[in-house]
């Protein structure tokens, strides 16, 4: 193996949203940091790509109030470092199918003093008198939430990182991460050392932590978001076929059912509204066992090497506090949130080789 050209103190491999929420905030933090990407920016191949995504308080778990706590003013401030608008506050509604589940997300909130409402099917039929809905269907009205323009958020994050002085390097694939002190990261076109890695590469963990000895409980699924226009209204299908994310787009089985389900949910629920997507996008899930809970914890043999994989759908609202978490766990600082439901722990005996 050649020497290391170069040597950082932290090395971020992918840059998607994670990634690079993690690069940000380690380069806030002082340190030198390369953020290494096997695509050409900006890219369409992972998960974080597209016109939009769905942000919001509103959570049944207290610890991603908590996070989302931070992450709305952390945006904002992204916003005015980057001198780019990509949020939109439009309110979130959050139908509930029982006034269980509705319960647990206003107790979620309650804990953190975060305004909502909760509305019955009646209330719903009357401030929105645009939706068809049942009769025992319940909502809760987050008026912080509203969308993140995707693509606008991820290259605001990716240039305040380089104006703090980091470096990225995009269109060279990592091929190896070689633990130790320093970690040593082989990629197509050079050798690199770092204090520590960060694991951040989406669809692509997988083949890291695999080569590291952790046999992580996650999968690669092939997502197709079709979006719909009403003052705002978003459907997206959150199921999906096993796929390659190397091979994303073969067609599988799953492709036009997924379209079928969105333009029938937009038919039964706004029957005034044209039911066929104005868009369809193309992504990748990387699920976690659980398939809701995120992986963001030390290797539990290299404490010099982070894994943040498994985001399941959902993660890319929480990036900025993510960055955070990332950020500490990397410098020892006292960790911020609850980050046990995030570790490598949980899913032990199957997570290690």
């Amino acid at each position: 193996m050649a020497s290391p050209k170069a040597l950082y103190d932290v090395i971020v491999v992918g840059a998607g949203i994670e990634g690079s929420a993690s690069a940000y905030n380690l380069a806030k933090d002082g340190k030198k940091v390369l953020l290494l990407e096997q695509f050409s920016l900006p890219h369409t191949r992972g998960s974080s790509h597209g016109q939009s995504r769905i942000t919001r308080y509103a959570y049944a778990m207290d610890f991603y109030v908590r996070m989302m706590v931070d992450a709305f003013p952390m945006w904002a401030t992204l916003q005015e470092e980057a001198g780019e608008e990509f949020f939109l506050n439009c309110g979130v509604l959050d139908l509930r199918g029982n006034l269980e589940s509705a319960r647990k997300v206003t107790s979620a909130l309650a804990t953190y003093d975060i305004p909502h409402e909760l509305l019955t099917a009646r209330e719903i039929r009357r401030r929105f008198p645009v939706m068809t809905v049942g009769d025992t269907d319940l909502a809760v009205y987050d008026p912080s939430g509203g969308i993140l323009r995707a693509d606008k958020a991820l290259a605001s994050f990716q240039k305040v990182f380089k104006q703090l002085g980091g470096t990225i390097h995009d269109n060279e694939a990592v091929l190896t991460v070689k633990p130790g002190s320093p970690a040593k990261v082989v990629t197509s076109r050079s050798v690199y050392a770092a204090s520590s890695v960060v694991i951040a590469a989406g669809p692509w963990a997988g083949h890291f932590t695999s080569a590291l000895g952790l046999r992580l409980p996650l999968k690669v699924k092939k997502k197709k978001r079709s979006f719909q226009l009403l003052f705002l209204f978003w459907v997206a299908n959150h199921n999906g076929a096993p796929s390659d994310p190397d091979h994303r787009d073969r067609l599988s089985s799953d492709d036009a059912w997924i379209e079928e389900h969105v333009t029938s949910t937009v038919k039964s629920t706004f029957p005034g509204l044209e039911p066929k997507p104005a868009i369809t996008e193309v992504c990748m899930y990387t699920v976690s066992e659980d398939h809701d809970h995120p992986i963001i914890d030390r290797h539990p043999k290299y404490d010099n090497i982070i894994i943040a994989a498994g985001f399941s759908g959902h993660g890319f609202k929480l990036a900025p506090a993510v960055g955070k978490l990332v950020m500490e766990l990397v410098t020892g600082k006292a960790l911020t949130y609850n980050a046990k439901p995030f570790s490598i722990g949980r899913f032990d005996p199957q997570a290690k080789l």
